[in-house]
């Protein structure tokens, strides 16, 4: 475990020396001088968001002073000598005299430096080969420029900047919910329907939630996700981090890494906030109406909470990126591995012309197959434009989607550590509803998503896709979420 002095150096706990440096095999903290190895100890440890009051902000996660001065001086509390440092370049430095490593958080805390940092846990040789093998699973659609130029010598290990939010939060749902009953089919000339008799119910629950390291990204670049131009929604699919083993802000872990200053404050994230925390209580509100079969459908939503704090952290991510040119047109595909759990996720770009080709192949076989089929076993054209005018269609989607991953994103709701407790329901029969034509209850709503950050992805993929994948054009959209400083009010 790392030693500190009283001025707040961190010295080797076995010789005393301050040149400090990351491990990459460990990702814990190495001596340069006597080359031990020790760790920090964990700042983040999970629990006690059921005591949270009120709101609370960290020292890390206050506002940026927007007129810092770019060029700072800092005092070596080490030696007392004085260093130049270009903030706009690097965050750290290196005393020229005794080699303490100086941080800009040694001259004034404004939000620009983080309250915790999760060391790097994956060697850059591990994340070469996980995006290695990532490209080579997608090469036959890949476009020949890209497998030509591909290579892992450009892989970056950076610290991205983020949120942690912790919520002490109180929801309530009502609606209504239905138990399938039964189904039949019945024959009306050359068609078959289907049909359902179900029971509804009134439904209510209400319980308390305790959100546990509610992540979001605190850069503008990485918030604002436009799919249409590049492809950073990849980076918010690898999460979550393991956050609650993060230490406490120490610029010697940024030691050969780069890294990403903070630039959006708390007042900025309310609004997305509010609406993942809403995501996680809807999600966790399914598991008490797993009996209604046939879903439900919620008429009014209620968040509040007793209290909620946040916290700023770097994170690690290994990043490959490659600008496609196409003419005026440019796109710029990225490919992420979680520095943590190895969790990789990409978008390569894509040979179209072989992939529409391949997929026109595969169209015209299939209309040859349909028709020579139904003309002999069925005689309804709706069969023929199920069977045989889709699977090209369906061929060319899956492929585009693998490749692009445009519906890749972080399942915040389902990926948030929460508690629940004191949950409280009320279940009453409404009605029985007969002969229904859909499987499913009308309007269902019990699974929606609204904290998305994947702009454009209705237009990408139609609406009910979008639907379906949980993409929602939260940024840069107004939403019905009042600013989570307003929603979540004190009790």
């Amino acid at each position: 475990m790392a030693d500190k002095t009283k001025n707040g150096i961190m010295r080797c706990p076995h010789c005393g020396a301050s040149d400090i440096a990351p491990d990459g095999a460990s990702g814990n903290l190495k001596c340069a001088f006597c080359r031990s190895v020790f760790t920090a100890e964990a700042a983040n440890a999970a629990g006690g968001v059921k005591e949270l009051s009120g709101k609370n902000v960290s020292e890390g996660a206050a506002d940026i002073i927007p007129d810092e001065k770019v060029v700072l001086t800092l005092k070596c509390g080490a030696c007392g000598a004085e260093v130049v440092i270009n903030a706009d370049e690097a965050q750290t430095a290196k005393c020229h005299w005794c080699r303490n490593i100086l941080s800009i958080n040694q001259k004034l805390p404004n939000g620009a430096v983080p309250d915790l940092v999760l060391p790097f846990g994956i060697e850059k040789a591990k994340a070469e080969s996980n995006i290695r093998d990532f490209v080579q699973a997608r090469q036959f659609f890949a476009h020949p420029q890209f497998k030509k130029e591909f290579t892992t010598e450009n892989i970056l290990g950076v610290y991205f900047p983020y949120m942690i939010v912790d919520i002490n939060a109180h929801a309530k749902f009502s609606g209504e919910a239905e138990k399938l009953v039964r189904t039949w089919t019945e024959r009306h000339g050359k068609t078959t329907v289907r049909y359902y008799d179900a029971d509804a119910y009134t439904v209510k629950r209400e319980f308390d939630l305790a959100i546990d390291d509610l992540t979001v990204e605190a850069s503008v670049d990485k918030l604002k996700q436009d799919l249409r131009t590049d492809t950073k929604n990849v980076i918010n699919a690898i999460m979550p981090f393991d956050t609650e083993k993060a230490v406490a802000w120490d610029p010697r872990y940024l030691r050969g890494y780069s890294s990403e200053k903070r630039d959006v404050n708390v007042k900025d994230l309310e609004r997305l906030v509010s609406a993942q925390a809403g995501d996680v209580c809807r999600f966790h509100a399914i598991e008490t109406i797993k009996d209604y079969n046939r879903g439900a459908k919620w008429e009014s939503e209620e968040f509040k909470s007793n209290g909620i704090k946040w916290k700023s952290a770097y994170l690690p991510v290994w990043l490959y990126s490659y600008l496609e040119v196409k003419g005026s047109q440019k796109l710029l595909h990225y490919v992420a591995v979680n520095a943590r759990t190895g969790e990789t996720m990409g978008s390569v770009p894509i040979n179209k012309g072989r992939l529409f080709t391949v997929s026109a192949i595969i169209e015209i076989i299939s209309v040859f197959i349909g028709y020579q089929w139904l003309t002999h076993v069925k005689d309804d054209a709706a069969w023929l434009g199920l069977f045989g005018l889709a699977p090209g269609f369906i061929f060319y989607w899956l492929k585009y989607n693998r490749y692009r991953n445009a519906s890749a994103r972080h399942g915040h709701e389902k990926e948030t550590r929460a508690e629940m407790s004191n949950l409280k329901c009320v279940d009453e029969l409404r009605e029985r509803r007969k002969r229904l034509r859909n499987s499913r209850i009308a309007g269902e709503n019990d699974k929606a998503v609204k904290g998305s950050l994947a702009k454009n992805g209705k237009e990408l993929m139609g609406e009910k896709m979008a639907n379906y994948f949980g993409i929602d054009r939260m940024i840069d959209s107004k939403p019905d979420e009042t600013p989570v400083g307003q929603k979540y009010q004190d009790k």
